[in-house]
């Protein structure tokens, strides 16, 4: 998803990068809007999704970042179908990440996911210890899945973003799975970001899309089955040799990939035709269409354009020069969108209007908004809105599955804590959608107030009518959006509202957790202090405890509140990803490098989130801004005006660039300079006595850096 730089590598590139591909801090579900004829509804609420599957006899397997699972049927979480969170990392973008159904399950009940394996017990990045994506088959016995066989492994992960993630199955019967370029070089010989060149290299499994079969083996008709080498184990070969299993390269981060089931324009005889979403870097967002050998060019390009340029672009779409293929739509950052994420075609067996007729959904994370790509008849597409106003953190993944004898689309989302979601074409009458106000509702007394005002119908369609279960085997029916009960005893409860629209329709059930009786737990961050600035690669203790009252009258040890960690990493203000969690009173956090020279200002930052939980599950939390010490770092040259290069970037000193103490920044002098009167300079040294291409820690404090030229001839 969009970059999350958490290595301790200290080569970053000075060009901005954004989100996505992991994952946003989640934000309350925001009021979306949808063209007329369309409901959107609240399926499930899921901590962290991050994929959906059907299965032919309708149950909805969902995939949580942490490394669970989950079965839905029947309007129900039915638990969970496989735990590996043991053996995941999660942090950063990492986790659980993709999943995909067998086209043959009804026979052989097999399930593929694409994880992070925790291969050496901890989830490091950037050293030899960084863990490694992989993916695996599993066979499902009723609603238990189990027999894990390893089919691709060793896929590096160094740095924490950029794994993808996403397996589908083709026309073809082929397992495709996408994968991102490890956020910064595997091999630490170009660097991170924009510079990160590892999606070039042929040999290794990373900046790709493969395709295998059910079994792990290589497809005849993949383009190098003939020449490469085999990389399903070590997640390499030789040296500038293709990987066998490589359908396609030169991606970023192709986060997600859709599967046309209707096509009649396909990449081979079988009949498959896909779309890659691949989450940009400084300037563009791509969406690429799937073709065997095809090079997609990063880090050579980005869009249609040069490696973060939003000048030096070409016009003509999926156009191929020099070797690489362009995108067949990308849209610029300047539009406010910034992380391409879920993908779905329209299909055939869906009720909605002919206008959707071949139509491609997809999704932005950073601005919480899907788009509709329509095919245009000279070649092409047209680009409208079709859901906006979900808020930052979705969607995250978007599928169509069963519903109401139709196909309704299904997407993930972190708005709201994580949601599973429907959107379905309704025609006449709109369902309406409940909500209740509160993500729990607690009162000291016996006595609970519930608001259903933030309840609403997309038609208008009022008055709405209230139906309450209030989880203690009492209802109730309102005209009122405000009620209130009381309980005949202390305990949690699960409550449940239905609102039914003038014209009859009924919404999805909305539920909320109730403890009567009871008051949250009080959390507080004691360490470190609201002044504390940490530097670069240090390690931050976080202290904090947690006061119950009824807890502590009860004198029982076992009742005191558990206490959770989360840490998450902001970036330019705009949006935030996970970066770090855990459980207890006192956890260490490594501190991070700012995303690049361009995230050094207000805005980006650590925010640790402390949350008390009590014996019922009644919770509070409390948070704690941590800043990074800036400093001023200065570059000279002597004469003035002469030109330098900081972590990729070329510029005229003097220049003073904001950075944070212990970010390392790749300094070159060129060996040649010409001054702006067109004199010529070779040369000579650097103030601080190091060679023309060195790394300069930042110092505690500011300081200035010089690089001294000497006058050649004319």
């Amino acid at each position: 998803m969009r970059n999350v730089f958490l290595s301790g590598m200290m080569v970053l590139g000075l060009a901005s990068a954004l989100l996505l591909t992991k994952l946003a801090e989640p934000t309350e579900p925001a009021a979306v809007t949808l063209p007329a004829g369309f409901t959107d509804g609240l399926v499930a609420s899921v901590a962290s999704p991050t994929a959906l599957a059907f299965t032919p006899d309708v149950r909805m397997l969902i995939t949580t970042q942490t490394g669970r699972l989950l079965i839905y049927q029947n309007g129900t979480l039915r638990g969970t179908a496989l735990d590996i969170s043991s053996r995941v990392c999660s942090n950063s973008e990492r986790g659980l990440l993709g999943i995909a159904v067998d086209p043959d399950f009804a026979s052989n009940q097999y399930i593929y996911v694409y994880y992070t394996y925790k291969k050496h017990g901890v989830c490091e990045q950037n050293t030899s210890m960084s863990p490694v994506n992989r993916v695996s088959r599993f066979t499902m016995t009723g609603d238990t899945a189990g027999g894990e066989q390893v089919l691709v492994d060793n896929i590096p992960s160094p740095n924490g973003n950029h794994n993808a993630g996403d397996v589908h199955f083709g026309k073809d019967g082929y397992l495709y799975i996408s994968v991102g370029d490890g956020g910064c070089d595997y091999a630490g010989n170009s660097g991170c970001a924009g510079e990160n060149d590892a999606s070039r290299d042929k040999h290794v499994l990373v900046g790709k899309v493969l395709r295998i079969t059910r079994n792990g083996g290589i497809p005849e008709t993949n383009p190098y089955a003939a020449t490469g080498g085999v990389c399903a184990a070590a997640g390499r070969t030789t040296n500038g040799t293709q990987c066998k299993e490589t359908f396609a390269s030169g991606l970023r981060n192709p986060f997600r990939m859709a599967f046309d089931p209707d096509t009649t324009d396909a990449t081979d005889a079988t009949g498959t035709s896909f779309f890659i979403n691949d989450v940009g870097q400084n300037a563009w967002e791509e969406i690429d269409r799937g073709a065997s050998g095809v090079d997609y060019g990063w880090n050579v390009r980005e869009g249609f354009c040069a490696n973060g340029s939003t000048r030096n672009c070409r016009a003509t779409p999926e156009a191929v020069v020099n070797g690489i293929t362009d995108p067949i739509h990308a849209y610029s950052h300047s539009t406010g969108c910034s992380s391409v994420t879920g993908g779905a075609f329209v299909p055939d067996a869906s009720n909605w209007p002919a206008q959707y007729d071949g139509s491609y959904l997809y999704g932005d994370y950073v601005c919480g908004r899907m788009f509709n790509l329509t095919p245009r008849s000279g070649g092409g597409f047209t680009r409208t809105e079709f859901l906006i106003g979900l808020g930052r953190g979705g969607p995250t993944t978007m599928t169509f599955g069963p519903y109401g004898g139709n196909q309704a689309l299904y997407y993930t989302t972190y708005t709201g804590g994580g949601e599973v979601r429907r959107i379905a074409y309704t025609a006449s009458n709109r369902i309406p959608t409940a909500n209740i106000k509160g993500e729990q509702l607690w009162n000291e007394t016996l006595t609970v107030e519930f608001d259903g005002s933030v309840s609403s119908d997309p038609d208008g369609d009022t008055p709405l009518t209230y139906l309450w279960d209030f989880g203690d085997g009492t209802t109730a029916e309102t005209p009122t959006a405000t009620t209130s009960h009381e309980y005949a005893t202390s305990g949690k409860c699960i409550a449940t509202l239905r609102v039914r629209d003038s014209r009859g329709a009924l919404s999805d059930p909305y539920t909320v957790e109730v403890f009567p009786g009871n008051t949250p737990p009080v959390p507080t961050v004691t360490a470190p202090g609201a002044d504390y600035r940490f530097r670069v690669g240090s390690h931050v203790s976080l202290s904090g405890a947690a006061t119950d009252a009824g807890d502590a009258s009860d004198g029982d040890p076992n009742t005191a509140p558990t206490l959770k960690w989360e840490v998450l990493r902001h970036h330019n203000a705009s949006h935030a990803h996970p970066y770090d969690s855990g459980i207890g009173g006192r956890i260490n956090v490594t501190a991070p490098p700012p995303e690049d020279l361009s995230s050094t200002g207000v805005g980006n930052n650590l925010e640790a989130k402390l949350t008390a939980t009590d014996s019922e599950g009644l919770r509070k939390t409390v948070s704690r801004r941590l800043e990074p010490r800036r400093v001023n770092v200065t570059f000279r040259t002597t004469p003035v005006r002469l030109g330098l290069i900081v972590n990729g970037a070329r510029f005229r000193a003097p220049r003073t660039l904001l950075s944070w103490h212990g970010y390392g920044l790749r300094v070159e002098a060129p060996r040649r300079a010409k001054s702006v009167s067109g004199r010529r300079w070779a040369f000579k040294s650097w103030s601080d006595g190091r060679s023309r291409q060195h790394v300069i820690l930042t110092p505690a404090s500011g300081a200035t850096y010089t690089a001294r030229y000497k006058r050649l001839p004319r």
